[in-house]
């Protein structure tokens, strides 16, 4: 089965470190698209790191093998790429990682930024972390599997996505899937 799984949440939640725990357990993540890894490997030029990630997703779908994506979910492309795969035929997996705060994604931007990784502006952080839900939610649908993980104090499957709702994993939900659960509920 051709796979397309996307690893999403805002900035500082640690996507690569769970792509990274993933791809050791099994090789059915593929080939993995890390846009932060490829700006790096343009001085930091978002615009060619970009359009290298598009160019590699489009070489997989053309050649329908498994990859994986990190992404923060903003914008229309991680869409169009989802639609485009299920046209494909591809099973579409989602693992989406939460942390308690904006305030939280930001402090670990800059833990990473002393270490020697890449920093994102915080101005982009904070309105991702605005949009955070609308984003999960405009993409959820397409998924054919989905698993929210919370990362306050390593990666724990907080809840699943079924059938159109959200069942929780854990007797008390972190704080941000409250949130989400909430959000959901009055919109």
């Amino acid at each position: 089965m051709k796979t397309y799984t996307i690893i999403g949440g805002v900035n500082g939640v640690g996507k690569s470190s769970l792509s990274g725990i993933l791809s050791s357990e099994s090789h059915e993540l593929g080939i993995i698209v890390d846009t932060d890894k490829l700006n790096l490997k343009y001085g930091g030029d978002r615009m060619k790191g970009g359009k290298e990630a598009i160019s590699l997703i489009n070489d997989c779908l053309e050649k329908g093998v498994n990859f994986t994506q990190e992404t923060t979910l903003s914008g229309v492309r991680t869409l169009k790429t989802i639609k485009r795969a299920r046209e494909l035929a591809y099973y579409i997996k989602l693992y989406y990682i939460g942390v308690s705060s904006c305030d939280e994604s930001l402090l670990r931007i800059e833990n990473r930024v002393r270490k020697g990784g890449h920093d994102i502006p915080s101005d982009d952080v904070k309105r991702r972390y605005e949009k955070r839900f609308e984003d999960l939610e405009r993409i959820l649908p397409y998924c054919s599997e989905a698993k929210l993980f919370d990362n306050e104090n390593g990666f724990v499957e907080a809840a699943e996505y079924k059938n159109g709702e959200i069942i929780t994993k854990c007797s008390t939900p972190p704080v941000w899937l409250a949130e989400y659960i909430e959000w959901r509920n009055t919109k």
